[in-house]
């Protein structure tokens, strides 16, 4: 203790004025990534559009939005490290895309309206995604209640004081309305697209016509890569005969790369394992097995019944058979290790069909109907049904359920559907039998009232379990990652150049692998994952597109030197011979998809195939494929009958239609990017 006072008395001052200078070298940190950065001599951009800068605060925004919305579309999974590269990249592209859709809508007088934004949100038929939103949704009809909205607006914050759910919802609402002007755009350029009568001819006759071949597949890879000398001017040759190729609009770098993989050792396993063993007794004997899975599981407790067809997991049978009260496991799925609890068994359907009528006493918290006058509206609803009148018109009349009305009532709910249906309402549609009706009271956060409910139908009647399964997911503990680490440290420190880096993973056996064509403002290396900083480090550094130039060209002079080999040949057996290739057979393919069985994807080939000149039963010349050259025979050409039914020849266009304006769309958006001036400050991304 003595020792610890002399260096408090000896330092402190010290220490404080090092906190001091860090607290300072924050703000000017913060100062110069805000929006005035640039007093401080740096761009606080992230792009420049045709001159316009798209500033790292709007760009950090938006990416904290697509986070919100990807933890909502996700039901809360975990965001990986490549889901977030996906996300800094989207988020990216669609600020680039919306600069331009500014400028391209003002030149079209193309704007979206106060009154069209206030009906995306909150009109009686808003845009699908918050009609979707299920805090909008009837708790007993799943129907989207355009009442809900401005009232859940006024009062979410007492439901979630955190701001979080009202977080979501702003995200949700801004990614709406910004969207609004794109989708405006699009439809001004995709509805004039159709398919003419002779495009859709076409390929039909093209799904139609068939033919069988014979190939042998010479790969390039029989020739030694030492064998084949390069020059300059033969790069220089291929890049010219492939200019287009070779013509980038935007500048791309590729880097070679070994990596160290973090897998979850013994130990790591045992760990996992070990804390759901020292579980299971206690887990056995819980009373309150929701609250036991919601304090020691990494999964929150599910309520709902399974049945064999619901339940998705290898070890549902093993599970079901499982008696009343006892704990299966642990086992090992999905990553995780787990141990499950059988709470319930009865049989229940599949699925229910049923018809309802609700009379609210609450809705959100605000008083409708007293009690009594709620019995007595339903009583007057059930006295019309009892005397004839038809269900739909007293639906029409008494029921404060807006979404059955366009249904006279009935719904139909799945077993899977029953936990989020009211508790009253879900156990008498699943528990009662057909043709049964009963009066139910429901009181809930959502609304309070009475239900008449008459159950129409139930099919899939069969054995069904509740269960609470206790998770723990299997990953690398810190020993594991810091022995990783500290190899991966050893190989990069002992490999400082392309010579010693190709020595020593020939000599440890690595697995050497390619990011190609990497651009400055990607995320994400093909293979390697999230990579952005790797990425800013690249374009830090100098690189070069040599090697896979080098590849293909040294490709096309080995297709040459086995073209000229073996062009003698009379027959595919005869290359087969001289080549010590086997024969194979590619059977029905068509004309109009570049992929034939066996073969795999070689347009040239399967074209060649359906050329009249090309006689049957003789062979083709030496045809370069993806990765060696093809030899092949005909042995059957002809035509299927082609489709006469109206209705799929009219499901053919459409679906002819759909993916020209989706191809117009898209299109669209990268012709905009090829004419505009788009540069990158990769020092902010």
């Amino acid at each position: 203790m003595a020792v610890i006072q002399k260096i408090r008395d000896k330092y402190g001052k010290l220490t404080v004025f090092v906190i001091v200078l860090a607290l300072v070298g924050f703000i000017l940190m913060d100062a110069a990534s805000g929006r005035f950065g640039e007093l401080l001599g740096r761009d606080s951009s992230v792009a420049t559009v045709n001159g316009e800068k798209i500033d790292v605060r709007d760009y950090q925004q938006r990416i904290k939005e697509y986070e919100i919305l990807y933890n909502y579309s996700s039901k809360g999974r975990t965001l990986d490290d490549a889901t977030r590269a996906q996300i800094n990249e989207q988020a990216l592209r669609e600020l680039i895309n919306e600069k331009l859709m500014e400028e391209e809508c003002e030149k079209l007088g193309i704007a979206s309206t106060k009154e069209e934004e206030r009906d995306l949100i909150y009109g009686a038929a808003p845009d699908p995604i918050v009609q979707q939103y299920p805090v909008f949704a009837n708790p007993d009809t799943r129907m989207f209640d355009p009442q809900r909205v401005k009232a859940y607006e006024q009062q979410v914050d007492q439901y979630d004081p955190t701001g979080k759910a009202r977080e979501e919802w702003e995200a949700i609402k801004a990614y709406v309305l910004r969207n609004n002007l794109t989708k405006k755009y699009n439809n001004l350029l995709t509805n004039f697209v159709y398919t003419p009568k002779f495009l859709l001819d076409k390929q039909l006759l093209e799904q139609s016509t068939i033919a069988s071949a014979r190939f042998v597949k010479v790969p390039f890879a029989i020739i030694n890569d030492a064998e084949i000398k390069l020059t300059d001017d033969d790069l220089k040759a291929y890049m010219k005969k492939k200019e287009k190729q070779y013509t980038i609009e935007e500048p791309t770098r590729s880097i070679e790369y070994v990596s160290f993989d973090v897998m979850p050792s013994t130990e790591d396993t045992a760990r996992a394992l070990g804390s759901l063993n020292q579980l299971k007794a206690e887990f056995a004997s819980s009373a309150d097995a929701e609250s036991f899975v919601n304090r020691n599981s990494e999964e929150p407790f599910n309520p709902a019944f399974v049945n064999k067809a619901s339940f998705m997991s290898m070890y549902a049978d093993s599970i079901m058979n499982t008696g009343t009260g006892s704990v299966y496991g642990p086992y090992f799925e999905n990553g995780a290790y787990k141990m499950t609890k059988v709470l319930e068994k009865r049989s229940m359907p599949d699925s229910v069909k049923v018809r309802h009528i609700l009379v609210k006493t609450e809705d959100a918290n605000q008083p409708m109907l007293s009690d009594s006058a709620a019995k007595l509206k339903l009583d007057s609803a059930i006295a019309a049904i009892n005397t004839g009148a038809p269900f739909a018109t007293v639906v029409e009349r008494y029921s404060d359920d807006p979404g059955s009305k366009q249904t006279a009532g009935e719904y139909t709910f799945t077993l899977q559907q029953k936990s989020q249906l009211s508790k009253e309402f879900a156990d008498f549609a699943f528990e009662g039998n057909a043709g049964e009706k009963k009066t139910v009271k429901v009181d809930n956060d959502a609304y309070a009232g009475y239900h008449y409910i008459e159950i129409m139908e139930q099919k899939g009647v069969q054995p069904a379990i509740k269960i609470a399964t206790v998770s723990k997911a299997l990953y690398p503990g810190d020993a594991t990652e810091n022995a990783a680490y500290a190899k991966a440290t050893e190989f990069a420190g002992r490999n400082g150049n392309a010579k010693a880096f190709d020595e020593a993973v020939k000599t440890q056996n690595l697995n050497k692998k390619n990011g190609d064509n990497v651009k400055a403002n990607d995320f994400m290396i093909a293979g390697f994952g999230s990579a952005r900083e790797v990425i800013r480090w690249m374009y830090d550094v100098d690189a070069a597109m040599r090697p896979s130039i080098e590849a293909a060209v040294r490709a096309e002079k080995k297709a040459e030197i086995l073209k000229n080999k073996y062009k003698s040949s009379a027959s595919v057996d005869a290359v087969a011979q001289a080549t010590g290739q086997p024969v194979q057979q590619a059977d029905s393919f068509n004309l109009a998809s570049p992929f034939a069985p066996n073969l795999g994807y070689e347009p040239k080939a399967v074209g060649y195939c359906f050329y009249e000149g090309f006689k049957p039963n003789t062979l083709s010349p030496a045809i370069t494929g993806q990765d060696g050259v093809i030899f092949m025979s005909v042995i059957m050409r002809g035509t299927k009958p082609m489709p006469s039914d109206p209705i799929i020849i009219n499901q053919q266009k459409s679906m002819l239609d759909m993916q020209s304006k989706n191809t117009m769309a898209s299109v669209m958006q990268e012709v905009l990017r090829k004419n505009a001036e788009i540069e990158y400050n990769t020092q902010n991304l």
